[in-house]
Order: C-alpha cells, then structure tokens, then sequence
C-alpha cells in the first residue's frame, strides 16, 4: 500500500528510494497536477487518477488471456508513489516547481535503467515533464507517438504562451508539445506521428506549419480510411534515425462525456487505442505518460489496459527483462 487508500499499481512492490529501482523494468509514477476545475468536474476529482488507476489495477493479476501470457512473470514492475506535484495557487513557479518534481522522478528511473510509466492529468507535469528527460539524455534524435484528441501546439493563441499562467517558460495544456520542440533540438516533428484529433479546435496556420516541418498526421477520418492494421505500420516513422522514443496518450481520444463541450465525435475505440499499444510495445518505448483520464471506471480501467498491452507487445517481440 502507498497509503490506507492506494494500493501499488497491480499490487506490486513499493519503491520510496532510488535504490530501490534497482533491477526494475518498469515503474510507476502518480503525477496528480491537475491547473483546476474542469468542464464542471472539481479539480480534487481529476487530480484522484493516479489513485483510481491503481485502485482498479488492484483487480487484476497480470494474465492476458488473449496471449496465454502472465507478464508478471516476465517483467519487474515498480510503483515509485506520487511526485509532489500538488499546486494550489497556479502560478508560473508552482508549476515549475511542480514539473522539476515529476522530472526528478523520471530522471531517478531512467538512471536504474528502467521505463518511468507517469499517470498524470494535466500538462506539464503528466507529458512535456516527461519528454524532457528521455531528450536531455538522448545524444541522437527523439521520436514521439502521441494519441490525442488534440494537437496541444496552440490554438488560435500564441503557441509562447501557457494559457493558464501566460509564461513563456510553461509547456502548458494547449502548448506543450510546441515547447517540446521549441526546448529540444534533437526532437523534431519529422519524427513525430500525431493520431486521433478530429474536430474544429484546431488553428489551420499551426498545424500547416508542423505539416510543413515533417509531421506525420492521422486524424481520425484517416485512420478508419487506412484502417488499424496500416495505422500500426504508420508508427515507423517515431523510430527512423531516432535513438529514443516518447509516447503520450491523452485520454479523450476516446471520447467521454465527462469532457462535455471538448468532447467530439469519432472517437477512437478501446480496441484500436489497444491494438495500437501493443504495436508500439513491440518496437519498443523508453517513457510512456498519461493526461485527461475520465473520471469514472471505464476510464481508469483503459489506462491499465494501455499499460499491459503495450508490455505485451514489449515481452512478445522479445525484448527481454532484468528478471
């Protein structure tokens, strides 16, 4: 237990010191940042994910039936608790401050040679805080995969500014994965594959411009046009010339009503959004996160779905493990 309410993630070991990462695999991160209320759902809510992931994690024994496959048997599994990432009043520093702590984390797993898996809600702490890391360490370029309803490079606002504390220092909600390429030169959008938005949110003028860099995009009419299986062949271009891989999944690319106004049509399903994790568990990932999860059952049950089908894919293709 992490504390009379949380349970570790799959009822696995507890670290509380970097020493105790030695040998994982994978670890687990809570990040409960969360900039406020949101579409009428209090921020106290939203910013419980971590725990609610883990809550329902703990009905499960690690066995995928669909591949005879008991990945507790094949991966060491950590849960390194929660950064203190807690903000209440949201100003520029606190958000810093609170980002640095989920980096620390990250870092202190990276260091043990592990994969730091982050359950967030909000940005910068459950995404740009996790990309900086994996970047700062990579000599070479980085990819990204990011599964989202949403670009996050600015909408019709400046893409310098955070919306939520207008400082050019954020890597904000709308913003952050401008930033991300904004701060670090060896990630580029060429090697960025960005899936899932549909709906009108969007500025032309940004997308055009990260489409004119290299990205590589698949709204949702693409992908049922092209179909799952191609859209798993699509993610090749995250691993060309790259020497390290970010994956970021923002929950409302399946749509909920718990988003209400930001909730749009063609959403993707749980099975493609699994499908497509086991893929990228296959050709491998050095740091996965998790924003916008759906306050509810079905919601935190998908996250821990995305998370085992993805180590699938890991101990499918043959990876390996420290076990």
């Amino acid at each position: 237990m992490i504390d009379d309410e949380t349970p570790t993630f799959m009822r696995q070991p507890l670290a509380t010191r970097p020493e105790d990462l030695k040998g994982a695999d994978v670890v687990i991160i809570g990040a409960p940042y969360v900039a406020g209320d949101f579409v009428g759902i209090p921020k106290k809510v939203w910013a419980a994910a971590p725990k609610r992931v883990r809550q329902v994690s703990s009905l499960y024994f690690g066995y995928l039936q669909e591949f005879d496959l008991n990945l507790l048997k094949h991966l060491k599994i950590l849960d390194f608790g929660d950064a203190e990432c807690e903000v209440e009043e949201l100003t520029a520093d606190n958000v810093l401050k609170a980002q640095r702590a989920v980096e620390t984390k990250v870092n202190q797993v990276l260091d043990a040679g592990a994969i730091p898996i982050v359950i967030g809600q909000n940005s910068p702490c459950g995404s740009y805080a996790i990309a900086k890391p994996i970047a700062e360490r990579t000599k070479g370029n980085v990819g990204c995969i990011s599964i989202d309803e949403h670009w996050d490079i600015g909408y019709n606002r400046s893409t310098t500014l955070d919306n939520d504390t207008m400082d050019s220092r954020i890597a904000g909600p709308g913003c952050w994965k401008s930033k991300m390429y904004e701060f670090h030169k060896n990630m580029h959008p060429m090697n960025l594959v960005e899936i899932g938005e549909r709906g009108m949110f969007e500025s032309q003028k940004l997308v055009r411009g990260f489409l004119e860099r290299g990205a590589h995009f698949y709204p949702m009419w693409k992908v049922r046009e092209i179909g799952i299986e191609q859209l798993c062949r699509e993610i090749r271009y995250a691993y060309e010339g790259t020497d390290a891989v970010y994956v970021h999944y923002d929950m409302d690319v399946l749509g909920h009503e718990s988003f209400g106004t930001m909730c749009e049509p063609i959403e993707m399903t749980n099975y493609e959004v699994f499908r497509l994790s086991l893929e990228i568990g296959k050709r491998g990932f050095n740091g996965l996160s998790f924003i916008c999860i759906p306050p509810d059952m079905i919601g935190y049950k998908a996250v821990v779905y995305v998370i085992m089908y993805m180590l699938a894919g890991k101990i499918l293709a043959g990876k390996g493990s420290n076990l």
